[in-house]
């Protein structure tokens, strides 16, 4: 029945991983089925027959399936199926499109489809690298024009070692998560998000990632030989040579004065009525063509951009190729937020709010890796007024959701542990003003914004972007390019690190890939840039992270107590805890392993919840204060609850330093009193002392004021 079923295996990183086709889903253009490890991925590649109308870009769409069924689990949803893709799906989506996506035909309109579906889960074996794999074995073998194959790796550090397709105990450990893509001769695709991990190092984890790319690609082309499609032939959509041509022949030197100035929008302005001179001169002649005219409109700028570039060494605003361009930065923008700072970089401008919140209020994950919760949230918003649009606002793009994620992994290695800073964090960053690289002016923003939050942050993190342009084999790079640098040029190569190194990487391509020696001298300029922004203005805005929270921000403390009194703490139908809570105004998050956060306005009303839970949950400690509510009244003495279950004598000859007849004329029930325990007998009962509390806080208040 399934003549056309065939199994192709291969050692991928020391281990099998196979891949069968001709089985299933045979009316898609290519599939495949993919099993690494216990890891299996579904993937298939469709083209449309005819080209799209009326479009002037390359229709792909790259979707990664989670399906909750692949690691066991049912949808909490109330529908219990999958929804919109997790966020996760959405970045392993980008991370297979970003490799795959140079090499088809910059010509061809056709819509091409690739979905990867996640059948099964194993976590040693990460199902995205599968994807990727299944998605150039697909692709490879489909009929669909592509210039693959490509492989895709993650490498990682553990004690210093790399160390190639790393492990779920090994991810834990390592110092790095870095997925390299590539082909037989250059590399493609570059992610990474690093602790502070040096130049050099980072390079050799590429290096090494890619000759393991090498071997599986040489895999893919013998199986290509053996049982590939012949390529669809498409219909090509570049426009005539005449008619650029003849574009160029009318507009260049136009072109080229609107373009030479370091304003964006005079640029635009300069460029509106030659588009215009332009069409009015060339539809009458092109009348079947228009729509190509504005194809040479674009390849002209294009061409302009590229020639200054590679021939006269010039940039568009007239920069150095190693000139960043005027910077500034400032804290404290927004009054009651708990912390904020702006971020300007030529035209982009970043602003960044930070919001601290109970370890409650962390983000939880339903997804199919092992990551149940986030505490650091970094998300990014781009909205239309930042390029002088007016389109309207409908939540976050795919585009937004990966430069949150970038910023996002530049600085979780800067973010300290929750047992230092027992606090969730959400990161916002506002892009108000876009002229290139605003992902990196957001990771500027977001660290200075941490710092006036007073979020004790280990190092300052910047991060910069560094361009290519290539003609055959030669090539220029330029540090921090903008807008027209970017939709002109060949990369888009962003870095970002502390003093120390690399924190983050991503790269994006509209070539067939780069050399070691480019990335080799775009880790050399970005180092250089961002030591730059950081000393000379990142650290002159806010030299350190601010000693003291805002005082709109939640004050919080932690604790750890004993697991075996969890239960005590928080009472039967949680009534001690509520009681607590109630009664200091605060609210307690206590964790399967003991560790309690109690967080709070007020710090003294922390403290003193801090101190109710540590008395429940430790005893009290004898030369302790205490500060309790009067339960019950005896001629002889009062009781006094010093926390939930915990109650103390005082005896009337410890009221007060005077002589004391009567009770009553000292406390009441219902007394909140400070008081001190003076001996825990044998069997348990706790003896106070109001006189002792009261010497106690006089001594340290005549220590202070001397």
């Amino acid at each position: 029945m399934f003549e056309n079923f065939k199994v192709f295996e291969t050692e991928f990183a020391g281990e099998k991983i196979t891949f069968e086709t001709g089985k299933m889903c045979c009316l898609s253009s290519g599939s495949c089925l993919v099993r690494y490890g216990e890891t299996t991925v579904l993937v298939n590649v469709t083209m449309s027959e005819k080209p799209r109308e009326g479009i002037d870009f390359f229709p792909l769409s790259v979707d990664f399936e989670e399906k909750l069924y692949s690691v066991g689990k049912i949808p909490g949803s109330f529908l219990k199926r999958e929804g919109r893709p997790s966020d996760k799906a959405i970045l392993s989506s980008r991370l297979v499109d970003r490799p795959i996506r140079p090499l088809f035909p910059k010509d061809m309109r056709n819509d091409c489809a690739v979905v990867m579906t996640v059948l099964s889960t194993d976590q040693d074996h990460e199902p995205v690298i599968a994807g990727m794999l299944g998605v150039s074995f697909a692709l490879s073998i489909s009929d669909i024009p592509w210039n693959g194959p490509i492989g895709g790796i993650s490498v990682g550090l553990v004690d210093g070692e790399i160390v190639l397709s790393p492990n779920v105990e090994q991810r834990e450990k390592s110092d790095l998560t870095l997925t390299v893509a590539g082909t037989a001769e250059k590399v493609v695709m570059i992610e990474a998000g690093a602790n502070e991990v040096d130049d050099d190092t980072m390079l050799q984890a590429i290096i090494k990632g890619h000759e393991e790319i090498k071997k599986f690609v040489a895999f893919v082309k013998d199986v290509q030989a053996q049982i590939g499609k012949p390529k669809r032939v498409f219909e090509s959509q570049e426009p005539p040579h005449e008619l650029f041509d003849a574009i160029k022949d009318f507009a260049i030197d136009k072109v080229k004065y609107a373009l030479d100035t370091d304003d964006k929008n005079e640029r635009e302005a300069r460029l509106a009525p030659i588009v215009d001179e332009i069409h009015e001169k060339f539809d009458p002649m092109y009348e079947e063509e228009t729509s190509k005219i504005d194809d040479c409109i674009y390849k002209l700028q294009k061409f302009v951009v590229r020639r200054w570039l590679l021939d006269e060494g010039k940039r568009v605003d007239g920069r150095g190729l190693d000139e960043i361009r005027p910077l500034a930065a400032e804290v404290g923008v927004v009054p009651r937020v708990h912390g904020s700072a702006l971020f300007t970089r030529g035209q982009t401008q970043v602003l960044t709010i930070t919001t601290l919140g109970p370890v409650s209020e962390a983000q939880m994950l339903d997804g199919i890796d092992l990551q149940t919760e986030k505490r650091y949230m970094h998300q990014y918003n781009f909205p239309s007024y930042s390029v002088g649009e007016t389109k309207p606002s409908r939540g976050p793009g795919r585009r937004e959701i990966g430069h949150g994620a970038l910023a996002e992994r530049a600085l979780l290695p800067v973010i300290p542990p929750v047992e230092e800073f027992p606090y969730a964090l959400r990161v916002v960053s506002e892009v108000l003003s876009s002229n290139g690289s605003t992902s990196q002016g957001s990771i500027c923003a977001s660290t200075l914004s941490l710092m006036d939050a007073g979020v004790p942050i280990k190092a300052p993190v910047a991060g910069i972007s560094c361009g290519l342009i290539t003609e055959g084999d030669r090539w220029m790079t330029m540090v921090d390019i903008q807008g027209l640098e970017d939709f002109h040029g060949d990369m888009d190569f962003k870095v970002a690190g502390t003093h120390k190194g690399i924190t983050a990487i991503q790269m994006d391509l509209k070539i067939d890939g780069l050399t070691y020696d480019i990335i080799k001298e775009a880790f050399e300029k970005t180092h250089k840039a961002r030591i730059y922004i950081l000393d000379e203005i990142m650290l002159k805005a806010l030299p350190a992270p601010r000693p003291e929270l805002s005082k709109y921000a939640p004050k919080t403390k932690s604790l750890k107590i004993p697991v075996d009194k969890i239960r005590e703490v928080i009472g039967s139908g949680g009534k001690v805890i509520q009681k607590i809570c109630a009664e200091c105004d605060v609210k307690i998050d206590i964790e399967e392993d003991g560790s309690v956060f109690v967080s709070g306005i007020d710090m003294d009303n922390v403290r003193r919840a801090v101190q109710v839970i540590e008395t429940i949950a430790m005893d009290p400690e004898v030369g302790a204060l205490y500060k309790g509510k009067v339960t019950r009244i005896m001629n002889f003495g009062a009781f006094v609850e010093i926390a939930p279950g915990k109650e103390g004598l005082i005896h009337i000859s410890k009221l007060d330093n005077k002589r004391v007849d009567k009770v009553e004329d000292v406390v009441n029930i219902g007394d909140a009193v400070v008081v001190k325990v003076t001996e825990i007998d044998s069997q348990g009962r706790i003896n106070l002392s109001r006189k002792d509390a009261i010497n106690d806080l006089m001594h340290k208040k005549n220590s202070q004021n001397k």
